[in-house]
């Protein structure tokens, strides 16, 4: 069965664990979610360089670096407590939300 549940969300501090970027820790810019697989960007992981040309939007053509996405499952979310990348729990609230939680010292993540 394939499900869309993606539990990282954008501005969130998440650590990669696995690619060349391994070990880095860096923010979401934007979370991209898809029938088959759900995908992140990180600011400044997995950089890429495109060759551009000079026109009249850009007028200075030459090489730019810029960030792609890279799959959900290659991040783990850090939690501000622990200092750690964690695994995320949800817990229901006594008025009826739902909440991400830490997996290691249970406390609620804020986005």
């Amino acid at each position: 069965m394939i499900t869309d549940k993606c539990l990282i969300r954008k501005n969130d501090k998440v650590k990669i664990i696995a690619g060349k970027d391994k070990g880095k820790i860096s923010n979401v810019l934007k979370v991209i979610r898809k029938k088959n697989n759900n995908r992140v960007l990180v600011e400044n992981i997995n950089m890429v360089k495109h060759h551009v040309k000079p026109n009249a939007k850009n007028r200075q053509g030459g090489i730019i670096a810029k960030e792609t996405s890279i799959c959900s499952s290659n991040v783990m979310l850090m939690c501000n407590k622990c200092m750690s990348p964690v695994r995320i729990k949800i817990q229901i609230l006594e008025d009826g939300n739902k909440t991400r939680i830490c997996g290691k010292c249970s406390e609620i993540i804020e986005n």
